[in-house]
Order: structure tokens, then C-alpha cells, then sequence
């Protein structure tokens, strides 16, 4: 028992390092941008950023602690609006210059913080392997829906791993991204696979989402 709670105390480490560094660099790089006063009034809408930024950070550390003492990798469910979550989730994103477009919408029940720490690291895997100009689609398929970029993509081979955590083929990666991304949609009743996006990159479906009356 003692093994398998420590286990678990490494592994909910990981996660809140990983999803941590995101809101970090953004509210780094806002306030630095709001120090050198560049972009004519521009200080109050950095500063706007970083503190969104910085409570994004504070939301991620209460669920993960709630997380970890309540064993419950969901809260409670609301229904949500897809692209309004994807709005929300890119501008407090680390995505550089890369360009988001939702290409549909759909509404369904999730927990919203779990929701967006999902989207936030499939965001964050499409800019790390596709570039700071790197476009990301969001859609909707027949049972749920889809977030795809037109980065290098994923070989076929290494697929069946690419959920597992420690996996990476990042230099800089953690290899907790997409195993967070795969814990998040099975505690939902959901199922996550990744295939090749129209324009070549990663196409990753979220399926089994019940679409809300």
C-alpha cells in the first residue's frame, strides 16, 4: 500500500510540473513584455494575461491536491460549449505564434478544469513538435471530437506509445503530456487515439462524448 501511495505521489508530481510550466512562461513573458512598456498601451492587457496566467497555475495545484487526497480524477460535470473552451484554454496557453481555428462546435458534460488541462496539452504537444507557427483545427466527429496540427505527425509505429507516461521524443519533453491527455478522457467514458491530420501532422480523436440535449 505504502509503495503504491508513493507511486502515485511521484506520478501526481509530474503532472503538476507538467501542466504548471504552460501558465508559467506565458505570465513570464507578459510581464516582461509589460516591463519594457513595448505595444502602445499594451501594459494593462500583458499584466491582464499574466494574471489570468497565474490563476490558471493556483486552479491546477487546488485540483491536483484535490486529486490526489480524493482519488477523483474528475469533479463534477457541466455543460460546456467546445469552442468556447478552446478560446479560453489558447489564451492562457504557451503557443507562441502558432494559430488556432475550430472548424466546428459541440456541446457537451465534462469537468471544465479537467477538459482544459486536456486541450492545454494537446495544444502544447502541436507547438512543441510543430513550431511556433504551427496551426491547430479543432472539430467534432461523429461520437466526440478531434484537435489535429500540421506538425512532423506521429509515425505509425510508435503510436500505441505515444500515451504512456515518460514517452517522449521531445529533448526537453517530460513524456507526461499525452499519458495526462489519456487519464483525463478515460475518467471521463471517453477513448483517445491519434492518427495523421489532412495536412500530415497529428490528428489526435477524443470519442465516446455524449453530445448534451
Amino acid at each position: 500500500e505504502l509503495e503504491r501511495q508513493n507511486d502515485r505521489l511521484e506520478r501526481f508530481a509530474g503532472i503538476v510540473s507538467h501542466d504548471l510550466r504552460s501558465p508559467m512562461s506565458v505570465a513570464e513573458g507578459r510581464i516582461e513584455l509589460a516591463k519594457s512598456g513595448i505595444g502602445e498601451g499594451a501594459e494593462q492587457e500583458n499584466l491582464d494575461a499574466a494574471l489570468n496566467a497565474l490563476g490558471r497555475m493556483e486552479t491546477i495545484v487546488e485540483d491536483t491536491l484535490t486529486l490526489a487526497r480524493q482519488g477523483d480524477t474528475v469533479g463534477e460535470a457541466e455543460t460546456l460549449s467546445l469552442s468556447a473552451v478552446v478560446d479560453e484554454c489558447w489564451r492562457t496557453a504557451d503557443t507562441g505564434g502558432a494559430t488556432v481555428e475550430v472548424v466546428d462546435d459541440l456541446r457537451f458534460r465534462a469537468d471544465p478544469d479537467r477538459l482544459r488541462n486536456l486541450l492545454e496539452n494537446l495544444f502544447r504537444n502541436a507547438v512543441d513538435h510543430g513550431g511556433d507557427d504551427a496551426t491547430v483545427r479543432v472539430g467534432t466527429t461523429a461520437d466526440g471530437f478531434y484537435v489535429a496540427d500540421d506538425g512532423p505527425g506521429i509515425p505509425p509505429e510508435d503510436r500505441s506509445d505515444v500515451f504512456d507516461p515518460g514517452y517522449t521524443t521531445a529533448a526537453d519533453g517530460t513524456g507526461f503530456g499525452l499519458a495526462i491527455v489519456n487519464e483525463i478522457a478515460e475518467a471521463h467514458g471517453w477513448n483517445v487515439s491519434v492518427t495523421e491530420s489532412a495536412s500530415g501532422g497529428a490528428r489526435f480523436e477524443i470519442s465516446g462524448v455524449v453530445e448534451a440535449s
